[in-house]
């Protein structure tokens, strides 16, 4: 037997035991009476697993294909509610680029998803890992689908003491262990094995059909291979949010500009981010109170400090920014989560930081 017949048939074998249970995913037991992936739902997961857990990522899918069953739905979808809808999951340059990609398939492919790597790849959004994920798990293509769990694995069982930075070298070991049957469920299968039993800390080698032929156990410490180098921290920017409530309970919000971070999604009305906090005017005139706490929020490349003014204004308030929003109509759940602190600071919050005040 050859390698790639043993790695991918000890696999196999243990993910048909031991698949995860995931809402997009079609298990090996439905495979095998002829039950195929949905598409959609593999580049819906697909792009949102980008950067973010697998727990998060099933409450969101699960609302997406409730909302909208398939990729027309999507595309005919306002862009606004597409984004309250992503708010909480971060990196928002992917549900613009999903708004773009989904009326790209909708409109010039009727629906149907490309089933070539290169095709996927000129969709806004999907790179190399992301493409291969789809044409595999989706189409039953034979390429080579390597995320940050594969990388381990595959770096434990070459005996690696980190990751190479070079996805080459593991690109090219990824594919020749590639089968060609089952190709997407061997796929799968290596991510879940590096999820379930080949993790960063505590691994579960006991349970691993790999054992037998991974250096890093051989050398008695796995845990002590494939190490990834902590990520350094970014520097500190700061800001300001103005939060108003009218008398009536409406608050003040704004739609931030479709490019840039947090892209076309809610916010408070404030100051640009910047390592020297930049003051910006109120948006409207009112007794604006400092709170005495301030809001701090970790993005990839930098750390962020927000200072944040509350003020309560009359019905006839008329702001320089934003709009108003009936408190019936609003809810936290749509604004991302740096907001959303901002939030639950200034409701929670009843006394200033200091007696002064913005008129």
């Amino acid at each position: 037997m050859c390698d790639r017949e043993w790695f991918s048939g000890t696999l196999l074998d243990w993910y048909d035991l031991n698949a995860r249970t995931l809402p997009w995913r079609i298990g090996p037991a439905e495979r095998a009476i002829g039950k195929r992936p949905d598409p959609y739902h593999v580049w819906l997961s697909e792009i949102m697993l980008q950067q973010t857990t697998v727990p998060v990522v099933e409450k969101y899918f699960t609302r997406f294909v409730s909302r909208w069953p398939t990729v027309h739905d999507l595309a005919s979808a306002k862009d606004e509610d597409i984004m309250e809808a992503w708010a909480g999951l971060g990196y928002y340059a992917r549900a613009r680029n999903l708004v773009t990609s989904a009326r790209i398939v909708s409109g010039d492919f009727g629906g149907e998803f490309p089933r070539d790597v290169a095709e996927l790849r000129a969709l806004p959004g999907i790179g190399p890992y992301t493409a291969a994920a789809i044409a595999a798990i989706a189409f039953d293509k034979p390429v080579a689908v390597v995320d940050g769990n594969v990388k381990r694995v595959l770096a434990r069982l070459g005996g690696s003491r980190s990751i190479p930075s070079g996805i080459g070298e593991l690109q090219r070991l990824a594919l020749g262990m590639t089968p060609g049957t089952r190709p997407g469920d061997y796929a799968q299968a290596v991510m879940d094995l590096g999820a379930m039993v080949c993790r960063p800390r505590a691994p579960r080698c006991g349970t691993c059909p790999w054992t037998s032929r991974c250096a890093a156990h051989a050398a008695g410490s796995p845990e002590n291979f494939a190490v990834r180098n902590p990520p350094q921290r970014g520097p500190e920017r700061k800001g300001i949010a103005y939060v108003a409530i009218r008398e009536d309970g409406a608050v003040l919000l704004e739609r931030r500009p479709s490019r840039g971070l947090l892209g076309g999604t809610l916010g408070w009305p404030g100051s640009a981010w910047s390592e020297s906090g930049v003051p910006q005017a109120p948006p409207c005139r009112a007794n604006w109170r400092r709170l005495d706490r301030r809001v701090r929020h970790r993005f990839t490349h930098f750390d962020l400090l927000v200072e944040v003014m509350k003020a309560d204004v009359p019905l006839g308030c008329s702001p320089d920014r934003g709009f108003f929003v009936d408190r019936s109509a609003f809810s936290s759940a749509q604004l991302p989560t740096v907001m959303r602190k901002i939030w639950d600071l200034a409701a929670s919050s009843a006394e200033a930081r200091r007696p002064d005040s913005i008129p």
